[in-house]
């Protein structure tokens, strides 16, 4: 089956334009899949579970489908005893 082999981010947002009510200056975490694994973020083994968990969540609930069959985790070590996560898109 073909498939695309992405990294998991994590990108801090703060928002610049003031939209509803609260605008400006807002603060988010968000998760997105990057295609270098020189983009991906390295995280803490401690911390990692929670990301991967709430990934994985979300993206077999709502970013499967079409041509999108389904993502495969890997954590993959470091070598500073920290990891990054491979994802595993399955297309077809």
């Amino acid at each position: 089956m073909p498939s695309n082999e992405l990294y998991l981010c994590v990108l801090p947002l703060i928002h610049l334009t003031p939209v509803g009510p609260l605008g400006f200056g807002l603060t988010e975490q968000v998760l997105t899949l990057l295609p270098g694994r020189d983009l991906a973020t390295v995280f803490y083994k401690d911390e990692v579970e929670a990301y991967v968990t709430t990934f994985k969540n979300r993206a077999d609930k709502y970013l499967a489908g079409g041509h999108v069959k389904g993502y495969d985790v890997e954590i993959i070590d470091t070598e500073d005893s920290r990891v990054v996560v491979k994802v595993v898109q399955r297309v077809g």
